[in-house]
């Protein structure tokens, strides 16, 4: 069992859990722990609609939701009267000698998107992981899906720290498609702030990975000089390119790998995204 204390050492726990009030009500949710079977099989049945898969690659089946809450993991909902709208499934890890929490998979009804309940959810699980003294929360993200980017970087303040090639292997839902699943790793500090941003301007930053007019990527010939910031853009709906334009989809994926991947394998983190759509990498410390 991965040690975890029900201590808040940065006493950050009570501010905490008012932004996380404070989101859910503006998002006209409440968000709250689960652990009753019924309320678990919806948690199972949601992710299910939301991925349009059969429950072959997201399923969370109720056995495996009610080991993971009996556990001390992480199962939480977000209902909007009686219907449960977003969900969020997280569990006990240790790196380093230190607790983390995995947040392996969180989503909201296609219907609610755009209404908060996503940072809602979020917020909830920070508060969740500093009253029990865990001091990062951390998980995976596509990063093609420029979105998500924004929201965990700029949304969240969180950081992209390591770039995972085809991580899950081919999940065939309705938003991965056929494509392989390029991931990367996002830290998201709960025991002190964020890290601060360096330097790095967009507007000095150099580009590597751009879109040309008719779509397609275009990678930079020039070797970018060392240390200086870095600029990569993704498409602005890869979902939508994956189920249209495969093809397409599949050349920014190795396009995004063979810039982004490689510059986060020689230190660099992602730290914000412009608003083109780029993501702004700068090189991280020691």
């Amino acid at each position: 069992m991965v040690p975890v204390t029900t201590v808040d050492p940065a006493g950050r726990a009570g501010t905490y859990a008012r932004a996380s009030e404070e989101a859910a009500a503006a998002a006209g949710v409440v968000v709250r722990t689960l652990e009753t079977l019924d309320d678990l099989s919806r948690v199972d049945g949601l992710f299910g609609a939301i991925w349009g898969s059969t429950g072959q690659q997201v399923a969370m089946p109720v056995n495996l939701l009610r080991a993971l809450t009996h556990s001390g993991s992480y199962v939480a909902g977000a209902w909007r009267g009686d219907e449960l709208v977003g969900a969020a499934v997280a569990f006990l890890g240790q790196k380093d000698g230190a607790v983390t929490l995995h947040s392996h998979v969180a989503g909201v009804a296609r219907a609610a998107q755009g209404r908060g309940v996503g940072t809602a959810l979020k917020l909830h699980q920070r508060e969740w992981a500093a009253a029990r003294g865990i001091p990062r929360i951390e998980w995976t993200y596509d990063p093609l899906v420029r979105r998500n980017g924004f929201f965990n970087l700029d949304k969240l303040g969180a950081r992209a720290v390591a770039y995972y090639p085809n991580f899950y292997g081919v999940m065939r839902d309705e938003l991965n498609g056929s494509d392989e699943t390029d991931r990367c790793l996002i830290h998201w500090d709960v025991a002190g702030s964020a890290p601060a941003r360096g330097a790095g301007d967009p507007s000095r930053a150099q580009p590597i990975l751009a879109a040309a007019a008719g779509g397609s990527p275009v990678i930079a010939t020039e070797a970018p000089g060392p240390d200086v910031a870095l600029l990569c853009q993704v498409p602005g709906d890869i979902v939508t390119m994956r189920a249209l334009q495969p093809d397409l989809a599949g050349e920014w994926r190795r396009a995004l790998r063979h810039t982004m991947g490689r510059a986060m394998q020689a230190g660099y983190v992602a730290v914000a995204m412009t608003p083109d759509g780029s993501y702004l990498l700068e090189k991280s410390g020691p």
